[in-house]
């Protein structure tokens, strides 16, 4: 299995692996170093978007907004 990660500087999408999670990663493309949130965290993202009825948007720090 694989993580997607958007860099939050300049929006381009990276394939990553699950040992990728929970470390901070360096953008190939602007060279932003920026932390992948752990799975534990994605999940409970994933879980709040299911149960949103609009748009939701969870930052890096997990607030959630929408």
């Amino acid at each position: 299995m694989r993580l997607l990660a958007r860099c939050p500087d300049c929006g381009v999408i990276m394939r990553l692996s699950l040992e990728d999670a929970d470390k901070r990663k360096r953008c190939k493309y602007c060279g932003r170093l920026f932390k992948v949130p752990a799975l534990e965290q994605m999940q409970k993202a994933l879980e709040r978007i299911g149960q949103a009825q609009s748009g939701v948007y969870v930052d890096e720090k997990g607030n959630v907004y929408g």
